[in-house]
């Protein structure tokens, strides 16, 4: 038998709840287990789903949703801290408009939209992955990420997290890709699009992540100075991040 936590929580009322601890950061020490996790909205948690996330002892939720995402769906757990870290959606909102201009959407605009919207997390969005650093660098963990779904502006979120505790871009891929196997797409969502459309909105692909990094290339040079310029992290805070969810 494996002493290795389980890295997916298999919940009724949650998907893609995950935990990001495992994986080797800088000089091969290892990201902490049961520290950082990842997860859809936690609006719909059962009981059951309840005591199984209690033993985490969870004391904070990042929420990167929109206010109408925050107001249709509040936080189950409530013994955590809610930080509402506002990122408003935009993907099903631009695929309409163009249906409204009379186009026939296919999943190449799918594609199109998605990695659009990647690019403006880093266009638009830099302040709110700010603070999120800012928040992991003080006394918050065990603690959760999620948006709506727990996959895009979460997964763009955990993905500079990995990449600030030096873990490879393969691995970083990897993990990003689990989304994949672990997320239940709600099928009533978005029901006017074409189900191709749909497809691309339920699934992540490595282009949309790319598309952020490349955005980030575009704007700041590099990742370093994204760091640096962008999310507030110098040598110390770095350091400082390494220190505390790093294994010694």
């Amino acid at each position: 038998m494996s002493d290795t936590p389980a890295r997916h929580l298999n919940l009724s009322g949650a998907s893609n709840f995950r935990d990001l601890g495992g994986y080797p950061g800088t000089d091969g020490r290892i990201v902490r287990w049961r520290q950082i996790f990842r997860s859809n909205h936690l609006g719909h948690l059962t009981e059951d789903d309840i005591e199984v996330l209690r033993p985490l002892g969870l004391k904070s939720a990042f929420d990167l949703r929109g206010t109408e995402e925050r107001v249709a769906a509040t936080c189950g757990l409530a013994e955590i801290a809610v930080h509402s870290l506002p990122i408003e959606p935009t993907v099903v909102a631009a695929l309409r408009a163009r249906l409204a201009d009379g186009a026939v959407l296919s999943s190449a605009d799918a594609l199109e939209v998605m990695r659009d919207s990647y690019r403006n997390y880093v266009r638009y969005n830099t302040p709110s992955f700010r603070a999120l650093f800012a928040h992991l660098l003080e006394d918050r963990a065990p603690l959760v990420v999620h948006c709506t779904a727990g996959k895009d502006r979460t997964g763009f979120a955990c993905a500079l997290i990995l990449h600030a505790l030096g873990v490879a871009e393969e691995m970083i891929a990897e993990d990003y890709l689990l989304t994949n196997r672990f997320y239940r797409r709600d099928p009533g969502a978005s029901s006017d699009l074409p189900d191709d459309v749909k497809q691309v909105l339920g699934s992540v692909r490595g282009s949309f992540l790319a598309a952020a990094f490349e955005a980030i290339s575009a704007d700041y040079g590099n990742l370093e100075s994204y760091f640096r310029d962008g999310l507030g992290l110098g040598a110390e805070e770095r350091a400082a991040l390494e220190a505390r969810y790093l294994e010694p």
